[in-house]
């Protein structure tokens, strides 16, 4: 277990949060504990050499570091019919709402972690729906910061363009507390946290393509824009985002896999002990260690980033400029300034979907891609119990709102706990 320092005697607690406990996704680094991403292929190499910035900054604020999360497996990035939540070295992680259900991905041990009351605090990285996600299916608030807000470096990447680590806990406060101690931008999050900021928000709704998917999460979204409205914002309907279209998920997934064949490398060397060193070579491991590392699914996505073009190729830096181009400019930016909005809000997912190791696992429907393409900020903030099973609502803005986005999902939580209380605690049900 990794341990904070003692109280300075002279100068008392470190911070807000000094003595407040974190659990830290197991693809972050920390000098005193193994960093796997799941896999067997760093098992067994010692404790990185130093902490990721992100876990000194934890250090430094006086929280204690009291373990790692299960995560899907290389964050999710192996294979496309993974199963979330599942990796060759920690195992399934179950969704404390009903054990047959899925945690999420690839943050899913961070979620489950502060929903079942392990921890109060906890990191996940989201490239594309990572916090957001299980924050979702656990029912608790996940922040997935602007890229660059928390730094990434000792934490093992997927794509430098998408990258982010970002809090998750109960509350959007103690979320915004957090974030500013990752961040230590000079920024306090949670002075943002505060009542009365809803008056004057103007809130669009997106319904093509982010609504129309789960008649639960509609439901339940439907009634947080009862609780905005009623509180004083705006409502701005149908100010939806272009049809994107196939092409921005195929450029974007070229941008991933480029990013990640370079960047796993690039991690890789800064760890120490008997273990891969690119990613062909975590393959060739794989293969070797097939009837574990390949016991429930493949490995195709890494076998496509082998074939595929480089990163700092023409084709990487068109698919980059493109997907930047839909989804900013001609995207979110594009629908906020059109409309003068502060932010849009969606459901986030559907109920968690049942665990298979068998077959692949399908998502109805999500909201995380524009934001995650762009490298803007989302905020999950649950919403309710549906049929067993937590839903939320997401808040998307532009570059460097999280301010305007945590004000406006703190006044929602507010309004929320005053119509139906906060959302019930999860019993651990075998089946739902």
């Amino acid at each position: 277990m990794g341990r904070t320092g003692p109280v300075d005697p002279e100068h008392g607690a470190r911070g807000p949060l000094h003595g407040q406990a974190a659990v830290v996704q197991d693809n972050i680094d920390t000098h005193d504990l193994p960093t796997t991403a799941g896999s067997l292929a760093l098992a067994g190499a010692p404790p990185p050499t130093r902490d990721a910035p992100l876990v000194q900054r934890l250090r430094d604020a006086g929280m204690v570091v009291l373990g790692k999360t299960n995560l899907s497996e290389w964050a999710n990035i192996r294979d496309e019919s993974s199963t979330s939540g599942w990796s060759t070295y920690g195992g399934l992680t179950r969704n404390p709402y009903g054990l047959n259900r899925s945690a999420g991905g690839s943050s899913s041990g961070s979620g489950a972690a502060v929903a079942a009351g392990l921890a109060p605090f906890a990191i996940g990285t989201e490239t594309d729906g990572s916090i957001t996600c299980p924050a979702a299916f656990n029912g608790c608030v996940g922040i997935k910061p602007t890229v660059g807000t928390v730094p990434t470096s000792g934490a093992v990447p997927i794509s430098s363009s998408q990258d982010s680590p970002g809090p998750m806990s109960m509350t959007v406060r103690d979320a915004a507390s957090l974030l500013t101690v990752l961040a230590a931008d000079g920024h306090n999050y949670a002075e943002h946290a505060v009542t009365g900021r809803l008056a004057g928000k103007r809130i669009g709704v997106p319904r093509a393509t982010y609504w129309g998917y789960s008649p639960h999460a509609d439901a339940a979204a439907e009634r947080a824009l009862g609780l905005l409205a009623a509180e004083g914002a705006t409502i701005v309907d149908h100010t939806d985002l272009p049809s994107y279209g196939n092409e921005v998920s195929d450029d974007e997934l070229l941008v991933l896999l480029a990013e990640f064949r370079a960047g796993v490398a690039d991690y890789l060397s800064t760890r120490t002990g008997d273990l891969p060193r690119t990613l062909q070579e975590i393959v060739d491991f794989n293969r070797a260690h097939s009837e574990t590392e390949l016991a429930h699914f493949g490995q195709s996505l890494f076998e496509q980033a082998l074939a595929g073009p480089l990163a700092g190729s023409p084709e990487h830096l068109a698919a980059r400029s493109r997907g930047v181009e839909a989804t900013r400019s001609g995207g979110i930016d594009r629908v906020l300034r059109e409309h003068g909005l502060d932010a849009l809000v969606t459901p986030s997912y559907p109920p968690a979907c049942p665990i298979d190791l068998v077959n692949a696992e399908t998502f109805a429907g999500a909201c995380s891609s524009p934001t995650a393409i762009a490298g803007y900020p989302l905020v999950s903030v649950p919403s309710e119990i549906a049929a067993g099973l937590p839903v939320a609502v997401s808040i998307w803005g532009t570059a460097a709102s999280e301010g305007a986005l945590i004000e406006i999902a703190h006044g929602y939580e507010v309004a929320r706990d005053r119509s139906s209380g906060p959302l019930a605690a999860p019993t651990f049900p075998t089946f739902v």
